[in-house]
């Protein structure tokens, strides 16, 4: 517990590193994985490697947090001895977690909840969180979390693609245009966050390699705009590139002071496939 007393929470969609949530007693809530036959809380009862195996038989669907999920993880802090909270989500563009956060949080009688919406994903997310720890860790007063994490998270990007782009159609992320397109020329598309959080495409390339190659480019330019950064890179272990790209990094971006490396939660492997790459970078908060 950080001598501040503040929880940091967050959901499983901003793939914080395992490691550094139990060094830091990062609590995870979370979302939910359903199927035919049941549903299962994401990292809990299922894990990524077997959503994966089960895409062959059902591409399942997702749900978030209920408001008793996390009220439960919220009370179970303060009984834990914290006195305040931080609840770090995924982008409101993309889920209704960080509203039902939100709504949650006004309920909470004697014990406030500042909640970060993150207008991002995955690891890019998760470089939040881990800046949110750092900051109560150094003393960054609780009333002050709210606003510099909003503001950090403006400036925090998140670069992805996929090798089969069916996922994103079947879950609504991309429309049938795009899909149609980029299987018939084998068109990798590079996607963002937008400014409201939402997926958007930064750029069409012709083959993963270029794809994976435009994703690195658009964290070197992103890096040059502040004096260090952190970068993350994260993928399954269906492709995995994490060496490779993390002394790319280190080899391109001199101003990198740590690249970050994460899996992807099983919530999130719903929605992109096996075949996701992705890349992050965030200025250093001091």
């Amino acid at each position: 517990m950080n001598d501040q007393r503040i929880a940091v929470l967050t959901d499983t969609g901003t793939n914080t590193p395992a490691d550094f949530c139990e060094a830091h007693d990062v609590r995870d809530i979370p979302l939910v994985v359903n199927y035919a036959d049941g549903s299962y809380r994401s990292g809990v009862d299922i894990t990524t490697d077997e959503v994966i195996d089960r895409f062959a038989t059902e591409i399942p669907t997702t749900s978030l947090p209920s408001p008793a999920d996390i009220q439960a993880a919220l009370e179970a802090a303060r009984t834990d001895g914290y006195e305040r909270a931080v609840l770090v989500t995924i982008s409101s563009g993309l889920s209704a977690t960080c509203q039902t956060a939100e709504l949650v949080a006004r309920q909470m009688e004697g014990f406030p909840v500042t909640v970060v919406d993150t207008k991002s994903i995955g690891v890019a997310a998760g470089l939040v969180v881990m800046a949110a720890v750092e900051m109560i860790e150094a003393g960054v007063p609780f009333e002050e979390l709210g606003p510099r994490l909003a503001d950090l998270s403006e400036h925090t990007r998140v670069y992805f693609t996929v090798r089969e782009l069916k996922y994103l159609r079947h879950g609504g992320r991309i429309n049938e245009a795009t899909y149609r397109l980029g299987s018939a020329l084998n068109i990798k598309p590079v996607f963002y966050c937008d400014a409201e959080g939402k997926y958007a495409t930064v750029k069409k390339a012709r083959g993963w390699e270029k794809a994976l190659a435009a994703e690195l480019a658009f964290v070197q330019e992103q890096a040059k705009r502040y004096e260090r950064v952190v970068c993350a890179v994260c993928c399954t272990k269906a492709e995995d590139r994490l060496d490779e790209l993390t002394a790319k990094i280190r080899e391109t971006i001199p101003n990198v002071v740590d690249v970050v490396r994460s899996g992807i939660s099983p919530d999130l492997i719903v929605h992109t496939g096996a075949s996701l790459v992705g890349m992050a970078v965030q200025p250093c908060w001091r």
